[in-house]
């Protein structure tokens, strides 16, 4: 498995030798999971996953900053974007 990135087919790689069941099948499971995520943030509700972490919307408000190739002063726009926060399992195998 590529070390830099885990792709649908790796999961559904990894799904079907766990299981067995059939490449395409496990595509599908990997499809249906990540649609229904992306609905659920598209929603902004929470995604609780038990032992891994929750993915949430947050709101960030505007702000200024500036452009860094000239310099120039410029107002950032509100934007929602999603976050991550790993749970206390995952954060402690992570750190040994």
């Amino acid at each position: 498995m590529n070390k830099d990135n885990l792709t649908r087919k790796e999961l559904a790689e990894v799904i079907n030798g766990h299981l067995g069941y059939p490449q395409n099948s496990c595509a599908a499971l990997v499809d249906a999971f990540l649609e229904q995520m992306k609905g659920s943030l598209l929603d902004a509700e929470s995604i609780k996953l038990v032992h891994f972490g929750t993915f949430t919307v947050r709101e960030k408000h505007p702000r200024r900053g500036r452009n860094p190739r000239t310099g120039e002063a410029i107002t950032i726009k509100s934007r929602q974007m999603v976050t991550f926060r790993p749970s206390k399992k995952l954060r402690e195998q992570i750190n040994e």
